[in-house]
């Protein structure tokens, strides 16, 4: 997407850090920018599989009218050029993971774990996660519970995982043709299904699909999926039914569904912090919540006034970072400085 290269780390470790911001759409990808102006690193935890949130995913190639100075802009391209902004300071990204815990040691730091095993610990963690996280919505197939997890899955963690492996993948978003994409060259089999012939994914991505179908190196079929045959948590075909060929059978090993994603304010809801509609409460001084050195910015915080606006959560991630400052420093005084005036800042991030 970004011409900035995104360090992604791979799952399961355990890192340091000194912020680490649970959620990477254009608010927490901004905080990275105004905490490295102040010197703190950050991770990035996110269950999508690249940065940008709401933006990137919900409405890429939709206008976005008020970023100040900026007349009009996508949310790709917002990502895209924010990514290019805080290069400078080295922010780790922990994609396809969701944040499911949350301890405190004995020294104060803040402990967070993910879904895939990934533990990260530092002194401040900064809430940046929208309206919650993505969650996938699950198919309307009879059964389907019973098979989650073991042989339908609605994300991709490890492509490695899928390799010579009997594939459906159902959907007619760019998830689902990015994966029939990627993982034809490694799995079995790839048999797409859609309910319609058209589809709602980027123009080139179906065009490469189509030419792997004529070449019958995949298999593409207008069909609705009707059910699931298999027995303990593994699937042998899926049922499906289409105009051209009637009710039958695709035998497969996997489903993979990608039928969209909904917001939920999921795991972060246990993280003990005072709600307020389903969200967190916030002082308007440093963007704090009802737990010191837990901050929360972009439209999961409240507060009187609060407007769901990217801009003002921009504001939200300054304030937040002068607040987090005495956590990451408790030994330093914090030294403000304009960009515009600040040489050392200027040949930091390449102004």
């Amino acid at each position: 997407m970004a011409a900035a290269t995104v360090e992604s780390v791979p799952p399961r470790g355990a890192h340091e850090t000194d912020v680490i911001i649970v959620g990477a759409g254009p608010c927490g990808l901004f905080a990275v920018f105004e905490l490295g102006l102040l010197g703190a690193k950050a991770h990035l935890i996110d269950i999508l599989d690249k940065p940008g949130g709401q933006a990137a995913e919900l409405y890429p190639e939709k206008p976005i009218l008020d970023i100040p100075a900026i007349k009009s802009i996508t949310g790709e391209q917002l990502t895209r050029q924010l990514l290019d902004q805080i290069e400078p300071f080295g922010a780790k990204f922990h994609m396809n993971e969701m944040a499911v815990s949350l301890d405190k040691a004995p020294d104060g730091k803040w402990t967070i774990a993910t879904d895939l095993g990934t533990t990260i610990t530092a002194p401040v963690i900064v809430i940046a996660a929208g309206g919650g996280s993505f969650q996938p919505k699950k198919p309307p197939i009879p059964g389907v519970d019973d098979f989650e997890g073991r042989s339908v899955f609605y994300a991709v963690r490890e492509r490695e995982a899928f390799r010579d492996k009997t594939i459906v993948i159902a959907g007619g978003g760019d998830s689902a043709l990015d994966w029939t994409l990627n993982l034809q060259p490694i799995a079995k089999s790839v048999t797409l299904v859609h309910r319609r012939p058209d589809f709602r994914a980027a123009p080139d991505s179906v065009e490469k699909m189509h030419a792997l179908a004529n070449q019958q190196k995949i298999d593409f079929q207008v069909a609705q999926i009707k059910g699931l045959k298999g027995d303990n948590g593994q699937i042998i075909a899926v049922s499906v039914e289409s105009d051209k060929d009637g009710a039958h059978d695709i035998p497969c090993d996997t489903l993979l569904a990608f039928y969209g994603l909904t917001m939920k304010l999921g795991p972060i809801a246990e993280f003990g912090l005072n709600l307020t509609e389903n969200r967190i409460e916030v002082d308007t001084e440093k963007f704090e919540t009802s737990v010191p050195g837990i901050f929360c910015i972009g439209d999961m915080a409240w507060y009187p006034g609060k407007l769901k606006l990217i801009l003002s959560g921009f504001h939200e991630a300054a304030l937040m970072s002068h607040g987090a400052f005495h956590y990451v420093f408790p030994d330093k005084k914090l030294k403000f400085q304009h960009t515009t005036s600040a040489k050392d800042l200027q040949a930091q991030v390449g102004g």
